[in-house]
């Protein structure tokens, strides 16, 4: 595994200030994690922020918009960007989920100062305010229309929103505790959730009701994915013939991030589970890379990339702090995770 150069604070602070100063890591597995710090000591004569490194980096290149450093003792270098835009108005408080439509042009987000907002994405201006969960709004998401709003939260509803007019089109009901994650089945006819009470759920959006408990865990489930499994994975037959109302979901696994330090495959149409993973810690978020490759990330920061064909043993174990894992994301030919950190 390649070392990680990192930057330990936000290093835009030493490029808007006449002296500023971020802390860098370099860390390699298996040896001491090497300390070091940037300063910003005026501008070159270029026009450019000046910038230092302590002993161990080199600053290799600098613009206005980016930092380019290198740990020279672990070979490894890191250009460090500058936020393209930044929206500091949204909200008040903490985002604590956010999607972009599929055409780029809307974001929804969700805060820890109790409000759910659509905006523009360009330039943040603030187009909705959804309202009509009562206490906080956990998760939304959009639909792949883009012009319709999936969330859920703690007052264990789970609504459906028009982003045109902001108005609510559907409130399913059934969870007995707050609902921490959402997934959408294919265009959108059928909706999945998860929730404290343990339970992940099917949902016909058509007729605003609930089609099945997919599982039953006696632990919250934190978060959930679905996706299309390998051809030479035995998803199980269902007990009983699907619902006419059941649309997309042959051929299709669901994950589940479990409290009780398990992840969970089940197919999705016949209810039977698939794997039964044991980690290190509570499992907070899951995602499919591809049909056959997964990650989950836990409450002490590993990540786990698992075939679903073998899941006895990991392929790898990724473990960056121990900070909890809190998303992840597939991106390009790897993924993006975010930290408690």
């Amino acid at each position: 595994m390649a070392a990680a150069l990192r930057i330990q604070s936000d290093w835009s602070l030493a490029l808007s200030r006449d002296e500023g100063e971020a802390w860098l890591s370099c860390r390699s597995p298996g040896k001491p994690t090497l300390y070091g710090s940037v300063t910003r000591r005026g501008l070159s004569s270029q026009g450019t922020p000046d910038i230092a490194a302590s002993e161990g980096f080199l600053v290799q290149q600098v613009t206005k918009k980016s930092i380019l450093i290198s740990c020279p003792h672990e070979n490894v270098s890191t250009k460090f960007l500058a936020p393209y835009t930044t929206f500091s108005r949204i909200h008040q408080k903490s985002i604590t989920c956010l999607d972009i439509s599929s055409g780029g042009g809307l974001g929804v987000s969700t805060s820890t100062d109790g409000t759910m907002k659509i905006w523009q994405a360009a330039n943040g201006e603030i187009r909705r305010l959804l309202e009509g969960h009562v206490y906080d709004v956990n998760c939304c998401r959009f639909f792949p229309s883009g012009l319709v709003v999936l969330s859920g939260g703690m007052d264990a509803q789970l609504k459906v929103w028009s982003a045109e007019d902001a108005s609510c089109a559907v409130t399913f009901k059934g969870h007995k505790g707050g609902i921490l994650d959402t997934a959408i089945v294919d265009r959108g006819r059928n909706v999945l959730s998860c929730s404290r009470d343990g339970t992940a759920r099917l949902w016909d959006c058509g007729k605003s009701s609930c089609l099945d408990v997919l599982a039953d865990c006696g632990s919250p489930i934190n978060g959930i994915a679905v996706g299309t499994a390998d051809d030479s994975l035995n998803l199980g037959m269902p007990e009983k013939p699907p619902s006419e109302r059941e649309i997309g979901t042959e051929g299709k696994m669901l994950l589940l991030a479990r409290e009780d330090k398990k992840l969970q495959g089940v197919g999705l149409q016949s209810r039977q589970p698939v794997f039964l993973f044991v980690g290190s810690d509570a499992f907070n978020c899951c995602t499919f890379l591809s049909s056959t490759y997964i990650l989950a990330g836990t409450q002490d920061g590993n990540i786990y990339q698992l075939d679903v064909r073998n899941t006895n043993s990991p392929i790898q174990v990724i473990h960056r702090s121990g900070a909890p894992v809190l998303s992840l994301l597939p991106y390009r030919d790897g993924f993006i995770a975010s930290q408690g950190n």
